[in-house]
């Protein structure tokens, strides 16, 4: 046998060989502990929503399975992170609009989140609702609006970042209603929400989960929920936040639909829906192909938004 034919024939031994280890490492999957990556600052409702989902999948597996917050540049650090993270499937992202529908914002990312990270699912969605400080003089969106017009650039909004949920539905807002409204970023809603709280901020077009106790509190005041039963007032707005779950690009397929076929199991599972019911959030919980369909028609509206408002991240 010449050094060609001694070489191929070893490549096609190894390759063999190779394939059997893959299947029976899917099969046992997890057989350690696994990681959800939830790229925003702890106590928003990405990091809610991985703890609840950590804490029914490591009843699941009988596995270990924790949260690790990795925030900044508007999710795309843990983003990147996981797209990095190999093969195995034991680095998971908890995943959002920022990062999957409204990138655009960024002109000069270090990868491509649509080619590099792999949708396992829609984990919910849920509305928006329109939050103010208790001090502003406005009682509903009707009333903002007017408010706003009346003192142009003088009202300020809060949100997790540039291009994330929070933030792009201000400005949906901003657009629909044409009111003259200021963008101020944050490092995570959390921060966002406490200078709403200060005074420093006057709104936040915020998630249910985290905003509900201040409200319920009279700590701040609702003026309107996003969503096909929105309150009056909300001008050709209807729009949901919602997250994913996802892997690295390098995953393979059949251990992705493994992953999909566990977490079946998990929203058949009464306390985990009622779990994110309790949030203000509607389980979805559907397959991959779905979840792709729905990030590239919601990635298409986004980037409308982008393009009309000029916006970028730097």
């Amino acid at each position: 046998m010449n050094r060609r034919r001694l070489l191929q024939a070893l490549c096609l031994t190894l390759a063999s060989a190779a394939l059997p280890l893959t299947a029976q490492a899917q099969a046992n999957y997890p057989d350690r502990p696994v990681r959800i990556i939830v790229p925003f600052t702890a106590g928003g409702s990405s990091d809610i929503q991985g703890r609840l989902l950590a804490e029914h999948l490591g009843k699941l597996y009988g596995q270990s399975v924790v949260v690790e917050n990795r925030p900044g540049a508007g999710g795309h650090i843990g983003g990147k992170f996981v797209a990095d993270s190999g093969p195995d499937g034991y680095t998971l992202l908890l995943g959002s609009i920022g990062l999957h529908a409204t990138y655009g914002v960024y002109k000069a990312l270090n990868y491509q989140p649509a080619k590099d990270l792999k949708l396992i699912t829609i984990v919910a969605e849920m509305p928006h609702v329109v939050v103010a400080n208790p001090a502003l003089q406005a009682n509903s969106l009707a009333e903002l609006t007017a408010l706003a017009k009346a003192q142009p650039d003088t009202l300020h909004f809060g949100s997790a970042g540039v291009g994330s949920s929070v933030h792009m539905v201000g400005e949906l807002y901003k657009m629909s209603a044409q009111a003259p409204i200021v963008h101020i970023p944050y490092r995570g809603s959390s921060a966002a929400t406490n200078d709403l709280l200060g005074g420093q901020i006057q709104l936040l077009f915020e998630n249910v989960p985290t905003t509900i106790g201040y409200i319920q509190a009279n700590k701040l005041k609702a003026l309107a929920i996003t969503g096909a039963s929105r309150s009056p007032g909300l001008p050709g707005l209807t729009v949901t936040s919602w997250t994913t779950l996802a892997a690295s690009k390098d995953v393979p397929d059949a251990l992705i639909e493994k992953i999909s076929a566990d977490l079946k199991r998990i929203y058949a599972d009464p306390a985990f829906r009622s779990g994110l019911e309790r949030l203000g959030m509607t389980p979805v919980g559907n397959s991959p192909a779905e979840a792709r369909d729905f990030v590239e028609r919601e990635r298409a509206r986004w980037n409308k938004v982008i393009e009309t408002e000029h916006i970028t991240a730097g």
